[in-house]
């Protein structure tokens, strides 16, 4: 018992910090999910973390929010077995991880009307805006690429379970020609995916 209030306090307390110190919603939020629960505590694995994604992007709802409540149930259903205790996770994850969010937006509305129109709020916002392409793009490759560094080299394979052969490729640019040029809903290319994906493996 002791080591499952544990484990749901770390829980806790990397969603939180998660929660505190992302800017740009979800999509920006994956590269520290995966940092937190794949390396600094290795809860789940590399391609359990992408189909957790894949989920979480298929799912109504903010991706991030989505992915914390998977995450927090895989992680506590693992170590205990117990269905309960995997639902605990669940709402530990995601109620860490809107927090922070809620505490500071209480804040803000109080002080943007004032602060809106300041040099200084302006300046700040458009410093973010580049770093949350950047935090989107990172997961984006950590999806993809597994980079471990000797001393200051980087080792960079890519993630067989999650590309484990040419055909997923194939799909991965099908979908983002479709997606980009062709302006196809989202929702049509999950369904192919899936139907092409059961066809293929």
């Amino acid at each position: 018992m002791t080591d499952t209030l544990l484990l749901i306090g770390q829980l806790a307390w990397t969603f939180f910090v998660i929660g505190a110190f992302t800017f740009g919603g979800g999509y920006a939020m994956l590269s520290l999910i995966q940092n937190q629960v794949v390396v600094e505590h290795p809860w789940i694995s590399e391609s359990t973390f992408t189909d957790i994604v894949a989920v979480s992007q298929m799912t109504p709802g903010p991706i991030g929010i989505n992915s914390a409540t998977y995450v927090g149930y895989d992680v506590l259903f693992n170590a205990t077995g117990s269905h309960f205790l995997g639902i605990c996770g669940s709402l530990t994850a995601t109620l860490a991880l809107i927090l922070p969010s809620f505490l500071i937006m209480l804040l803000i509305v109080r002080f943007y009307l004032k602060f809106k129109s300041s040099r200084l709020y302006a300046g700040t916002m458009n410093w973010l805006k580049p770093a949350v392409v950047g935090l989107i793009g990172a997961a984006a490759v950590i999806l993809i690429l597994k980079t471990t560094w000797t001393g200051f080299t980087p080792q960079v394979q890519v993630v067989a379970d999650n590309f484990p052969d040419w055909k997923s490729w194939v799909l991965l640019g099908a979908a983002f020609v479709a997606g980009y040029w062709g302006k196809v809903n989202p929702i049509y290319l999950i369904l192919c995916g899936a139907a092409i994906g059961l066809l293929i493996y």
